[in-house]
């Protein structure tokens, strides 16, 4: 067992290297080029789109899809803002310095036309399944787009394979983890809990998923980033230091462990990353669900995803870790041991000091929702993986794994299991990202068809 966790090791260092980092954000550069920019001066409509009810058809009746623009959008971030918002940025800020904080605001900048891009060739390609539900994501556009069934069937086995790890075991732990340091609750009992209401809520489809996402994850997402600000506020005389520490530490890495610039960036890439799941083919699955007129409307609401998860919730974490490290003397605490702490552990530790009280209530409570809603997303893109595979008869059976591997997540030891689902998740990114470069063109079409019917008058 130790050979083949030193194998997923030394395998998971490759998928994750430098070259699948800048295939990564190299996608989100050349999309940006190509569509000139789209991200910036299309944002302020694109967060109009994604909280605004979506445009009907002309008799009043809905268009085709399954949920709601922001229906669809929430269940995209319910597994996107996670544990990484919390724990990941941390890690990032320990290993690579302050300034890996402003290379996950570059990964996010260009991730966020990438985001744009699977959204776009998610409604474009999905299809009606025989329940007359939406199926969708980078296996269907990978078939029908580009006509390679045998990678399209990889994505989807990765993908599968993937949620049972990074969707339901680890975030699983990590809910339980959180339980058991705040509350003294037995891990067993909150598996018990946890798989209870997981079951209640993914059993019922994408519909259920979609609405208790859409009142899990502004409430989580508000209260975090309120705490956050409360922090920043009562700190203000600090906060234009830290974004000059970000900033400068992007280029120097005077701060960062090692001292070496190239830590800043591969921390702050990866990390961000794996925050925002840009280029992963992860989010469009539920992008495809929703009611649209036109592929690139859900696009630009997907786009926003990226925006809200990385510049806005990983932000608020960033700038509080900084202040933290700058009233430590640019020093990170250290534990009994003498090792510094990282993680969630971290992150916790400076919102006690900062905001005396209810900080490490905030990072605890936002820790749990953030894993759990993590874990209903992910129910839906392993099932829809699943569905492509073997067909929909197979869903009601992945969906009662899905629910027992919540259970057995939360009293497993997930190390081994981490780095499989880190590697999968890597080895899911593969074939999408062949799939944004090779299918450009059909996204830059696409655009300017949109642009053209608004300019007529058919489009709102």
């Amino acid at each position: 067992m130790e050979q083949f966790a030193d194998f997923v090791s030394m395998l998971n260092g490759i998928v994750w290297g430098p070259y699948m980092l800048a295939l990564l954000v190299g996608t989100g550069v050349w999309l940006t080029i190509r569509l000139a920019g789209l991200q910036f001066h299309m944002l302020a409509f694109a967060l109009k789109q994604a909280f605004t009810p979506h445009p009907k058809k002309e008799d009043g009746s809905d268009h085709e899809g399954d949920v709601s623009h922001f229906g669809s959008l929430m269940t995209a971030l319910s597994a996107t803002i996670g544990t990484g918002n919390i724990a990941g940025v941390a890690t990032a800020v320990v290993m690579g310095g302050p300034g890996a904080v402003f290379w996950m605001w570059i990964t996010a900048i260009f991730g966020m036309a990438t985001k744009y891009a699977e959204g776009l060739l998610a409604v474009k390609y999905r299809v009606v399944n025989e329940r007359g539900e939406m199926n969708g994501g980078p296996m269907y556009y990978i078939e029908r787009g580009l006509n390679m069934k045998w990678l399209a069937v990889a994505f989807a086995l990765f993908g599968a394979l993937a949620s049972f790890g990074i969707g339901s075991s680890v975030q699983a732990n990590s809910v339980a983890e959180a339980v058991l340091a705040n509350f003294q609750i037995d891990k067993l009992y909150t598996g018990l809990v946890l798989m209870v209401l997981t079951a209640i809520v993914v059993l019922g489809g994408i519909r259920s998923i979609a609405a208790a996402a859409s009142a899990i994850v502004p409430l989580m997402a508000v209260v975090y980033v309120l705490g956050g600000l409360v922090v920043l506020v009562l700190n203000y005389d600090m906060v234009i230091p830290a974004l000059s520490l970000i900033v400068n530490d992007a280029f120097t890495g005077q701060a960062a462990a090692g001292g070496a610039m190239g830590l800043a960036v591969r921390y702050g890439v990866a990390r961000g990353v794996f925050s925002n799941e840009a280029g992963m083919g992860s989010a469009p699955i539920a992008a495809a669900a929703a009611r649209t007129d036109h592929p690139v409307r859900q696009a630009l609401v997907s786009m926003t995803g990226t925006f809200l998860d990385t510049i806005i919730v990983c932000s608020i974490t960033g700038l509080v870790l900084t202040i933290g490290f700058i009233y430590g003397s640019n020093a990170f605490p250290v534990d009994e041991a003498g090792k510094t702490i990282s993680g969630a552990a971290l992150t916790s530790h400076f919102f006690n000091m900062l905001l005396p009280g209810p900080g490490g209530w905030i990072v605890a409570f936002g820790l749990i929702f953030f894993a759990y809603s993590t874990i209903l997303g992910w129910c839906y893109y392993g099932e829809k993986c699943v569905s492509y595979l073997f067909g929909e008869k197979s869903v009601t059976a992945y969906r009662l794994v899905y629910v027992a591997s919540v259970l057995a997540g939360t009293i497993a030891s997930l190390n081994l299991v981490w780095d499989i689902a880190d590697t999968l998740n890597g080895m899911m990114a593969l074939p999408n990202l062949v799939a944004l470069l090779l299918l450009t063109k059909v996204v830059v079409d696409e655009t300017k068809d949109f642009d053209a019917k608004r300019t007529r008058g058919e489009l709102p």
